[in-house]
């Protein structure tokens, strides 16, 4: 969600308000008492209202401010005077600032969603804070120094970059109908589902010694001779290379019994029971698999026929064995909001790449010091925070001890397809 709120500090809060004359705010409902005897109950949320209020009733009234009056010094541009005592505004002078007025300045700033409760209270606070340092600071002079036209200059620059982006996300939606079509005829082949089934074989033995025969082996180790010591780690690599091997072969035989139509869940128990793994055997139904879903050294899994089983495939995970049960054709009505989001990507880019290859920017390395400056995004200017949203802290996931699932393949970050 867009919130710019360095628009409500440069383009001047004042400009949205109104002043009025003296009044009193009307008076809001008063609650019925709650009946003697009667427990506490917790409180409940309080019910959004805001809907019911008029566009021209005043939300936010700023006692003591009136925005400062033009001067001859405004049009002539000789430099303005600080504001004297008998320039003071008087004591019952309000600045207000209705629904639709405030309103105009939260759309402006979160445009895409409407604010929450505790966010238009947040956004109240801030104006009710900055209005009067404003009025303040232009009864000063401050908004005729040097320091804030270069200021506002720069944020001018930074807020019309941000729009310029936001446009270009805008028009980068508009996709027409028959884009989407054309792409997913042209890529077929990304929008078709496998069911398939994966067999996976550890890629060595695990081999777990009890505590005793550790503290046995501590022991032993501490007597041997550096020369014993580089023996017998010489004999636990041989050991464990002949481990990789078996479990090598042991892939291969299993596929063979795969192709040979031996049931997948069986095998994997076989595999995981060779390895000596102590917990259950995976789950080796892969129902809805796109090419997207494993990694380009698997990729050829795709190419096999229904009923045809793949060669082991091995990474560094260990060794993998497909079966491919059926394919079928997504409809274009499942993924059109997934080629939409993929056109709009694309076409964004491309409008950026465009605007970013119209121009090129050289500096003094003098100056700079040698190697040039580096492009990168425009710098954040301070600006007003406001509160979150009210929502609970997600929980974080924690990793079981012992999963039964097999390793994921290794696979690089996707891509669209071509």
């Amino acid at each position: 969600m867009r919130k710019r709120w360095l628009v409500c500090v440069l383009l001047g809060t004042l400009g949205w308000c109104q002043t009025a004359a003296p009044g009193t705010p009307p008076p809001q409902a008063a609650q019925p008492p709650a009946p003697a005897g009667a427990k506490a109950a917790a409180p409940a949320p309080a019910a959004d209202t805001a809907a019911a209020v008029p566009a021209d009733a005043a939300v936010i009234t700023v006692t003591g401010v009136c925005p400062a009056k033009p001067t001859a010094s405004m049009t002539t541009g000789t430099a303005a005077k600080p504001a004297t005592a008998h320039e003071t505004p008087a004591a019952d002078c309000k600045t207000v600032v209705t629904k639709a007025e405030f309103e105009k300045i939260a759309n402006a700033l979160s445009p895409d969603n409407p604010l929450t409760p505790p966010q238009r209270k947040q956004l109240a606070s801030t104006l009710g804070r900055i209005i009067p340092l404003a009025d303040k600071a232009k009864k000063e002079g401050l908004d005729k120094t040097q320091q804030f036209e270069d200021t506002v200059k720069f944020a001018e620059m930074q807020i019309l970059s941000r729009e310029l982006t936001e446009s270009v996300q805008e028009n980068a939606k508009k996709v027409p109908d028959a884009d989407v079509e054309q792409y997913y005829e042209s890529n077929a082949h990304a929008f078709e589902q496998f069911n398939v089934d994966r067999l996976y074989v550890p890629k060595t033995k695990q081999v777990e010694p009890t505590a005793k025969d550790k503290d046995e082996d501590d022991d032993k180790d501490k007597k041997l001779t550096e020369e014993q010591q580089k023996a017998k780690q010489g004999e636990e690599k041989a050991k464990a290379e002949q481990n990789e091997q078996d479990m090598t072969k042991l892939a291969e035989t299993l596929r063979g019994r795969a192709a040979a139509g031996e049931d997948f869940v069986q095998l994997q128990k076989e595999a995981f029971e060779a390895a000596g793994m102590k917990i259950a055997s995976p789950n080796v139904s892969l129902p809805k698999i796109r090419r997207n879903g494993l990694p380009p050294a698997h990729a050829a899994v795709f190419d096999l026929k229904a009923g045809e089983v793949s060669p082991v495939i091995n990474d560094a995970g260990g060794h993998y064995i497909y079966k491919v049960n059926s394919k079928d054709e997504l409809p274009l009505d499942q993924v059109k909001k997934e080629i939409l989001s993929t056109l709009q990507n694309q076409r964004a880019r491309d409008m950026m790449d465009e605007i970013n290859n119209s121009f090129k920017v050289e500096t003094n390395d003098a100056y700079f010091g040698p190697g040039g400056v580096a492009a990168g995004p425009p710098p954040r200017m301070p600006s007003p925070r406001m509160a979150p949203n009210p929502t609970p802290p997600t929980p974080q996931a924690v990793k079981p001890q012992n999963s039964s699932a097999p390793p994921v393949p290794a696979q690089s970050p996707a891509t669209k397809p071509n």
